[in-house]
């Protein structure tokens, strides 16, 4: 296990604090878990845009043009916001 100094303004540590505290949680447990909790989040948005760059819109929009024409089911109707046109 490895150490840190880490400096946090003098509002964020008392924030800090008070969740432990709420949590029932050391402040160093707590800071782990959001450190960890960052990471992860920031790794899943880092595979996402990875994949987002491999991706194939022309064949996306070919399979979308594939797709029959209906009515939405009750509730799954869009938002009265400008429709932006599929690619021809």
């Amino acid at each position: 296990m490895s150490t840190y100094p880490l400096r946090l303004a003098d509002h964020v540590m008392e924030e800090a604090k008070r969740a432990a505290a709420e949590d029932n949680v050391s402040l160093n447990q707590l800071l782990a878990a959001f450190i960890a909790d960052g990471i992860g989040h920031r790794r899943a948005i880092m595979n996402l845009k990875k994949r987002a760059a491999a991706g194939n819109v022309d064949a996306a929009l070919e399979i979308l043009d594939r797709v029959p024409d209906g009515e939405p089911d009750p509730g799954d109707e869009p938002a009265e916001t400008p429709r932006v046109s599929r690619r021809s």
